[in-house]
């Protein structure tokens, strides 16, 4: 398993909108889109930063995890995803050196890319997402 490149930071927001102008007009981020991810239940709007983006993640239920995050924690950076090349060697690796896993196998995400997290108790305090475009 090899760890690319960050390939994006999520923070969670109440409202994409509210906050669309400060990343795109203030910050110059080039804004190339929203997705909704059903599965869950967010809104994901992408600005690119170099290779990599930041991801805003609005909830498009109260029973989203990031509603649950707003409500707990208010606005913020809610994880950083790494990008691998092979998701699945990767959750080996973790939870053969007694990482804790949200996900122990595979989920699609955004841009239908493979996703899982890594427990913030494993990482330092830091939810970590691992990502392999599919």
């Amino acid at each position: 398993m090899k760890i690319e490149r960050i390939d994006h930071i999520g923070i969670a927001v109440e409202s994409i909108d509210s906050w669309i102008g400060f990343y795109r007009d203030i910050l110059g981020l080039e804004y190339t889109g929203s997705e909704v991810v059903a599965e869950q239940k967010v809104r994901v709007a992408f600005l690119t930063i170099g290779e990599s983006r930041i991801e805003l993640l609005e909830p498009t239920s109260p029973e989203s995890p990031i509603a649950g995050f707003l409500e707990k924690r208010g606005a913020g950076m809610h994880h950083i995803a790494l990008k691998v090349d092979n998701i699945e060697e990767a959750l080996v690796r973790h939870k053969e050196a007694g990482a804790r896993l949200i996900d122990e196998t595979p989920r699609i995400g955004a841009h239908g890319t493979k996703i899982a997290f890594v427990h913030p108790k494993t990482s330092g305090g830091v939810l970590l997402e691992l990502c392999q475009e599919s």
